[in-house]
């Protein structure tokens, strides 16, 4: 027979899974009195969070986190993230699980078993950028921590903490020596709309551009909506339309910028003006260590996400908090 779940004892009792939830996790905003019927009927059924309903361990949602992640084969970036965020989590005895969902919800879609019946205690969102998909996962009655988010679903509607990296103080740097410099017909290249860290940049490549009395020439610029493998192809399009290549290029990420060099490598034609990135990620061999980029001490960020979602665990009634990761420019010159 199959165990029972947090929704049979709902649908028993006319109340909701989260109410269920709530209780059976000793979760404010539940009556006394519903609680104890929750905890008797969840006793009734066999109900038990941590396997069979005969088992007498401890649940095992009281000591799991799950990362919730989408493309995990995407990009060394996130693994690095994840490998220290398991580190972390195991030296204070807790278990990290690892969900993956697809890049865009489509409608009709519905979160995996495992971050609704009771299977883990909080959750760690990394590279979602989906707004259905955040939608959903901001509904979840667990303690959550974000790393990044899309543009302007900010706390609370996230229902949870928010880490991003800064972005906009460092490219307004990197913007503001290339202009400096002479560089004065710059490309900014990269989806401004898919997550808050790309709007924040490319207000940075503005900024440096309205602090010197410039406005950027908009058709230089490429910052609408790539196809989800098409970048290359996009990005090559953008370029053979020019007139005239521009002075430099802005980047949104080192994966972009490789992007360019490579377009350049493929037809067999020097770069002459400055390429920069963001990100200093060494997986992109024909940009790694060769342009300027961003530090953004990506080991780092994992302890930082474990640290968040522990404190979350600790203290589920707190004030959501939205908090900016200080990033650092590599300068590399002639890049």
């Amino acid at each position: 027979m199959s165990r029972p779940t947090m929704q049979e004892i709902a649908d028993a009792l006319d109340t909701s899974r989260i109410t269920v939830w709530k209780a059976l996790n000793n979760r404010p905003g539940v009556s006394e009195a519903l609680r104890r019927q929750i905890l008797q009927k969840a006793q009734e059924l066999g109900y038990n969070k941590g396997g069979t309903a005969a088992s007498a361990a401890a649940p095992a949602a009281a000591r799991t986190v799950s990362v919730v992640v989408s493309r995990p084969e995407s990009s060394l970036f996130w693994m690095q993230i994840v490998h220290r965020l398991a580190r972390e989590l195991t030296a204070q005895g807790w278990n990290l699980m690892y969900t993956y969902l697809p890049a865009y919800g489509e409608e009709g879609y519905t979160l995996p078993r495992a971050l609704t019946d009771g299977s883990v205690a909080g959750v760690i969102v990394l590279n979602i950028y989906s707004r259905p998909l955040l939608r959903l996962l901001a509904a979840l009655p667990l303690p959550k921590v974000f790393l990044d988010t899309v543009p302007g679903f900010l706390p609370p509607a996230l229902g949870g903490d928010l880490l991003l990296l800064e972005g906009r103080a460092a490219v307004r740097q990197i913007t503001g020596r290339l202009l400096d410099a002479g560089h004065t017909r710059l490309s900014f290249i990269g989806d401004v709309g898919y997550a808050q860290t790309n709007t924040d940049r490319y207000e940075g490549f503005l900024d440096a551009h309205r602090a010197r009395g410039l406005t950027p020439d908009e058709r230089l610029c490429l910052t609408g909506p790539f196809g989800l493998y098409t970048h290359y192809e996009e990005i090559s399009a953008f370029l053979n339309a020019l007139d005239a290549p521009p002075d430099g290029f802005v980047c949104a990420s080192d994966y972009i910028a490789h992007y360019i060099q490579q377009y350049y490598d493929d037809r067999g034609l020097p770069r002459t003006v400055p390429l920069t990135g963001f990100d200093n990620n060494t997986e992109y061999a024909n940009v790694a260590d060769r342009i300027t980029t961003v530090d953004t001490q990506t080991p780092t960020i994992g302890a930082r996400l474990a640290m968040h979602i522990l404190f979350r665990l600790a203290n589920p009634d707190a004030a959501c908090e939205v908090c900016y990761l200080t990033t650092r420019v590599i300068d590399r010159t002639g890049g």
